[in-house]
C-alpha cells in the first residue's frame, strides 16, 4: 500500500510529503522546498529509503532544496513538466527575493508530461498537467488510496496565484475542472499549502470553484 507523510518546511509552511511503498520501504519526496535535515531525519525514523525526488512545480518554497538533496542522496529529479524551465533557471533570484538560503541549480532528470507516471516501489502515481499557477505544474495521483498531490493548483477554501510570471487564471480554473473533479469527490487531496480537504467539498463550497 501507499502510506505518507506530510511535514511543512519553510517559512512558508510549504507541505512537503514523504510517499512510500509500504512493501519495499521506497521512498520519494515530493516538493523538498527547505529543512532538509527534517525530510531526512523523517525517512530515517520511518525506515524508508529515499529513492526519487518529485516537482509539482519549481517555485522557491516547493523547490528550493532539490538541487541540494539530490546531490547529498544521489537522487534523480522527476518533473515538473518543461513550462517551468524559466522557475528552475531563476532559483537563485527566487532565493534572494523571498530570504530563502541560496538554491543549487539543477537539471531534472526526467521532465513530466500529462498521463504519465511514476513509480515508487511497487506503487504507481498518475501525472496530470495542470498549469495555471505556473505553465509547468503537475499533480500526482494516487487513486489506489483515493489521494492527490495537488500542489499550488487548489488548497482547502482557496486555488493558486495566477499573478506570478506567466500565471494564467483561466488555465488554472480548466486544469481543477477538468483535470482534478474527474479524479471523484472521494478524493482527498494534499495542497501545497494548508490542510487537506476533498474534490467534493471544494466542488461544493470552495468560493472560487464551488459549483463547477
Amino acid at each position: 500500500m501507499l502510506q505518507y507523510l506530510t511535514v511543512p518546511v519553510t517559512a512558508f509552511q510549504q507541505n512537503a510529503s514523504l510517499v512510500w511503498c509500504d512493501a519495499t520501504h521506497q521512498a520519494a519526496v515530493i516538493d523538498p522546498g527547505g529543512d532538509l535535515d527534517t525530510l531526512v531525519a523523517e525517512a530515517r525514523r520511518l525506515g524508508l529509503t529515499l529513492e526519487q525526488i518529485w516537482l509539482t512545480h519549481a517555485h522557491i518554497d516547493h523547490a528550493g532544496g532539490t538541487g541540494e538533496l539530490a546531490q547529498r542522496l544521489q537522487l534523480p529529479i522527476v518533473g515538473p513538466h518543461p513550462g517551468d524551465q524559466f522557475w528552475i533557471d531563476g532559483l537563485a533570484q527566487q532565493s534572494a527575493m523571498f530570504g530563502f538560503p541560496p538554491a543549487l541549480p539543477f537539471t531534472p532528470t526526467r521532465w513530466l508530461h500529462d498521463g504519465d507516471q511514476v513509480q515508487i516501489g511497487n506503487e504507481v502515481l498518475q501525472v496530470r498537467h495542470c498549469p495555471g499557477h505556473t505553465p509547468g505544474h503537475v499533480v500526482f495521483h494516487a487513486p489506489q488510496i483515493d489521494r492527490a498531490f495537488v500542489g499550488d493548483v487548489l488548497f482547502a477554501g482557496s486555488i493558486g496565484r495566477t499573478d506570478f510570471p506567466q500565471g494564467n487564471h483561466e488555465q488554472l480554473i480548466d486544469s481543477i475542472t477538468q483535470r482534478l473533479w474527474p479524479m471523484g469527490d472521494q478524493t482527498v487531496f494534499i495542497p501545497g499549502h494548508g490542510p487537506e480537504s476533498t474534490f467534493g467539498r471544494e466542488r461544493r463550497s470552495n468560493p472560487y470553484v464551488g459549483g463547477t
